[in-house]
């Protein structure tokens, strides 16, 4: 086995999620993030089950046995479902420097939920790192400095009394938590239940679940006639199916290898770099971040260098 195998899976996830970022923004825009959901996750099962097959003699990770199902199972609805939904409607509410901000904190709750569940105990180092990357990472996000005007946010608290302000930035601010609650607790869920069977079938199980996750959503929303639109968007399709590679395929089956091979806290704070990475990007397509984001983006490639000594 590679040494810090799972680390480097971990930053492999991060430029995963990177890809995936980029590909979903375009198509996000165009057919809404509920459709993109369910559509990238149907569309990541091909890979998977090719995989499957290739490595194991498997289309469906039906030789997995039924307790790891329903620990998996449970991981995708908390981290897939209920953490992504959560997300997308803070991004609504605070916009995304706000609700990255709070997805930030999903290695600091990672690393309780794995010494509570999963008795991870890290050392002076790990924690000294994860510390480190997460602070890099909250302070860089801080300095970005968008060249768009306000009038372009999304969505911003409506006009009104100050309370009734602070009430829609707060219930932004909740969801963003809730959605990094999500996160942490489905990786920590995934890592129990997928103990040593593929990372990658483990993330099969994962995708099915969270596909019937979804469709019960859009059902309830009455919203399958969206859903059918955005099939008929071909560049949507082919920006979702990118992402679907880089995102519920390769960058979920990397994240579940991480946790599998090394601290649940770690692995999090790794695959937490993506803001990090995505700046060269930032910066060519016109967002400033100036001296003291480069500065939080050294603090946090310190921590990752910490926790890869």
């Amino acid at each position: 086995m590679i040494e810090r195998a799972g680390e480097l899976a971990a930053l492999g996830t991060a430029g995963c999620w990177v890809i995936t970022a980029l590909s979903f923004e375009s198509a996000g825009k165009r057919i809404g993030s509920l459709s993109l959901n369910l559509l990238r996750l149907c569309m990541a099962l091909v890979p998977l089950m090719l995989w499957g097959v290739v490595t194991r003699g498997h289309a469906l990770p039906l030789d997995i046995e039924v307790d790891a199902w329903g620990w998996l199972g449970l991981s995708a609805l908390i981290g897939f479902v209920i953490g992504d939904l959560c997300l997308f409607r803070a991004l609504v509410l605070i916009g995304p420097r706000l609700s990255t901000l709070v997805m930030a904190s999903v290695p600091v709750w990672t690393t309780l939920f794995g010494l509570v569940f999963l008795d991870e105990r890290l050392g002076a180092r790990e924690l000294v790192g994860i510390g480190l990357t997460v602070s890099g990472i909250g302070w860089a996000v801080l300095q970005r400095q968008p060249n768009k005007p306000a009038s372009a946010v999304p969505v911003a608290a409506p006009e009104g009394p100050i309370s009734l302000r602070l009430r829609f930035i707060n219930s932004g601010v909740a969801l963003a938590l809730v959605g990094a609650l999500g996160q942490a607790g489905g990786l920590v869920l995934s890592k129990h239940g997928m103990a040593d069977h593929d990372p990658f079938a483990a993330t099969q199980i994962r995708v099915i679940t969270a596909i019937v996750g979804f469709a019960a959503v859009i059902t309830f929303a009455g919203w399958w006639p969206r859903v059918r639109l955005a099939i008929r968007d071909r560049q949507a399709m082919g920006a979702t199916a990118i992402g679907a590679v880089f995102g519920p395929f390769l960058g979920v089956g990397l994240s579940l290898l991480a946790v599998q091979l090394a601290a649940t806290g770690v692995a999090a704070s790794l695959m937490a770099t993506t803001p990090i990475l995505m700046l060269p990007i930032t910066w060519l397509r016109g967002e400033r971040f100036g001296w003291a984001g480069a500065l939080g983006a050294m603090i946090a490639v310190g921590g990752v260098a910490i926790l890869l000594w």
